[in-house]
This record gives structure tokens, sequence and C-alpha cells, in this order.
């Protein structure tokens, strides 16, 4: 890494819930409501891009773990902001808090560790098992 992340860094993404991030298994007994799985996926970005500009040339970061609470619905055409913050950097991970919320309220708390990786040891890696 150029920088190693200090705690308090934070980043934030914001999104607008459409179609394809509700649930699918909504019947008409239910509304339709944005899916933790789309949740995760926004956080993970939000914490990714927040790690970007500390990376060097060659080094990407993965997500490691993540500890959710999905608190809240959130319909359609809401937006959603993330929020990350570094809580501690120690070797390659970074551990952050995460934290969702729409225009009314908070809708996820959690923890996110995320590794920092060379691509090509990684890209190695994935090659050996597609060969196998």
């Amino acid at each position: 890494m150029k920088t190693k992340p200090h705690s308090g860094l934070v980043g934030t993404l914001t999104f607008k819930v459409e179609t394809q991030h509700l649930i699918d298994f909504a019947g008409g007994d239910m509304p339709a409501v944005l899916s933790t799985p789309w949740l995760i996926k926004w956080l993970e970005q939000t914490a990714r891009e927040t790690l970007r500009p500390l990376l060097d040339d060659g080094e990407a970061s993965v997500g490691a773990e993540i500890d959710l609470r999905h608190l809240a619905p959130t319909p359609l055409g809401s937006n959603v902001t993330c929020t990350t913050r570094v809580i501690s950097s120690e070797g390659s991970t970074v551990t952050f808090q995460i934290e969702a919320a729409d225009e009314q309220e908070l809708v996820a708390r959690g923890v996110h560790k995320r590794a920092v990786i060379s691509k090509a040891r990684f890209f190695q890696r994935v090659a050996r098992k597609q060969a196998k």
C-alpha cells in the first residue's frame, strides 16, 4: 500500500433501489424490498473504493469477512447511502464499520474486513484452480 489507512477514514456511496435490487421471492403477500445480497454488494463496493487510492499498482482489495445486521426494509425508488469507516488496519487486513441508511432511517450496520492482495498472485491462484 502507498499509504496505510488511518482509523476514521470514511467513504460513502449512494445508490437508488431499482427493480434488479429487490428480493425475488416476495410473493403477493409481501412487498418487494432491497435484498440483503445487493445491500452487501454496495457496502463492499464502498469499502473497496475507499481503499483504492491507497493501493500500489498491482494491488487490489478483496472482501474477507462481513458481519451485517439488515435492520429495516427499503422500498423501490429509495436512495440508500452506504458509509464505511476504517476502525483498524493490521498488516494486509483493513476493518471497517459499515452502515447503510435510506431517506428515513438506518437500514443496516455491521463490520467488514478487506484484505489487500497482489493481483498477480491472485490471478495465479485462480489459474491453478481452473487448470484442475
